[in-house]
């Protein structure tokens, strides 16, 4: 049987992802109309808005799971305005209560504003957002639901520092949660080009032979040379020590080169950039392509097999040293170098030495910071997967530091007017729709 599509483009439901085919899912999405007509009854109205909430709030819990999460009762609702509850403590609200110092309101005016709805239904599956896998993802360390809740199964996550392989924990205010940051790099790191992970085939000679036509004789040779290899290694003793002079030296292990090569090649695809994009004199752009020439057999030299990377890394910063070049700023000794010395370099200002040797370190750090690492499961240089913008954000109930990946769940999502903290990508109607439908008594 073949399995369905998870995310579908003729009949798309919403999920907790940050696939693209979702993110086009979401980006044409449209009012899904439930209860405008009379084609459909109540309880068809309630049973089509639990289904488009369930695909995505959770859609890899169980039915029965989060029927025994679900509560009749809503989570808090606060009326009050954050920013207004951190600048004052409440007391002037009731200070004119029953002592006619309140202000009333004037409905003849016709400027008065509307108030704005509180939509306490968007809070039906605020219980979800409790899972430590719905938190993972919502603090933007995994791309899905699912990947989060595969960190958790797999020992990747920790609650208050002891590991929680389950991803159905239930968060209290002020639990942290912390993912390891090498997960988070490849949950959210742009994915490996496919030929690199290809594994590589073996030579046709190592492999077994298949032929069925070969010749019997063959076949007995083979069985003969077998037991005589099994009674000469019966023979010889377990302890006995291969001869140092006539045991052949293991070949040396090549080192690989593949990141130095790729700095080497940074910088000198910088250097032309410089020369491309600043505006510089004749004899600038001389000494800067005569630094290119100098650098790149340094690219050869990476190539041979007994080619050292601390060798060719020293080399390079000494050439990189070299663009250090002190400079006293009085006429008379500039004059002087300048007649002395036949180096392009000279041709430089101090403003521009100073900026390419800048550049220089910038790329330099840059390039240890997040280096190229073919053993990574992701792409390097670490770069941010495509698609992902649409997706950051995070809801004001939790505290992400993305430095050490660890977040802190600070307290239930709210209600306030015009606003609900439950992420959802579905209007106030369905939501209601959904929690009639379990509100319903068994």
């Amino acid at each position: 049987m073949k399995p369905k599509r998870f995310h579908g483009l003729k009949r798309p439901k919403l999920r907790q992802s940050w696939n693209k085919y979702n993110l086009f899912n979401l980006a044409h999405m449209r009012s899904p109309k439930i209860g405008r007509g009379d084609n459909e009854t109540f309880f068809q109205q309630k049973w089509r808005a639990k289904g488009m909430l369930r695909a995505y709030h959770g859609e890899h819990v169980v039915e029965r799971k989060w029927e025994r999460m679900f509560r009749r009762r809503l989570l808090a609702v606060a009326e009050m305005n954050p920013k207004y509850m951190a600048a004052f403590d409440g007391s002037e609200l009731a200070a004119g209560r029953g002592s006619g110092r309140q202000i009333p309101p004037r409905w003849e005016m016709d400027n008065r504003s509307r108030m704005r709805v509180t939509p306490y239904m968007q809070m039906a599956f605020a219980p979800m957002e409790r899972r430590l896998d719905i938190a993972v993802f919502r603090a933007m360390f995994a791309s899905s639901a699912r990947q989060a809740r595969q960190f958790c199964v797999h020992g990747a996550v920790k609650v208050n520092g002891k590991k929680m392989p389950f991803p159905g924990y239930r968060l209290n205010p002020g639990d942290m949660f912390q993912v390891d940051p090498e997960r988070v790099m490849f949950a959210t790191g742009a994915k490996k080009d496919p030929s690199a992970m290809r594994p590589r085939r073996q030579p046709a000679a190592a492999l077994p032979s298949n032929d069925t036509d070969a010749p019997a004789e063959d076949a007995a040779e083979a069985e003969a040379a077998a037991e005589n290899a099994e009674e000469a290694a019966e023979a010889k003793p377990a302890d006995a020590e291969q001869d140092p002079d006539t045991t052949d030296a293991p070949e040396p292990v090549r080192a690989d080169m593949k990141p130095t090569r790729q700095q080497i090649q940074d910088i000198v695809k910088k250097a032309k950039q410089i020369i491309a994009e600043e505006d510089l004199s004749g004899g600038q752009k001389q000494s800067l392509r005569k630094f290119i020439k100098e650098v790149k057999p340094l690219l050869t030299r990476a190539g041979r097999p007994s080619a050292s990377p601390t060798e060719i890394t020293d080399e390079l910063a000494r050439m990189l040293g070299e663009l250090k070049i002190g400079r006293d700023t009085s006429a008379e000794e500039e004059s002087k170098k300048e007649a002395e010395s036949d180096d392009p370099l000279d041709d430089l200002t101090s403003a521009q030495l100073e900026q390419l040797e800048a550049r220089m370190q910038e790329h330099i750090r840059n390039e240890q910071e997040n280096p190229y690492d073919p053993t990574k499961p992701y792409a390097t240089p670490w770069r941010p997967r495509p698609f992902m913008a649409p997706f950051a954000t995070i809801p004001r109930y939790l505290e992400v530091n993305q430095n050490i990946c660890a977040a802190v769940y600070l307290r239930h999502p709210v209600a306030r007017r015009g606003d609900a903290e439950v992420p959802t990508p579905f209007p106030y109607e369905v939501n209601q729709l959904a929690y009639n439908w379990y509100l319903r008594r068994r």
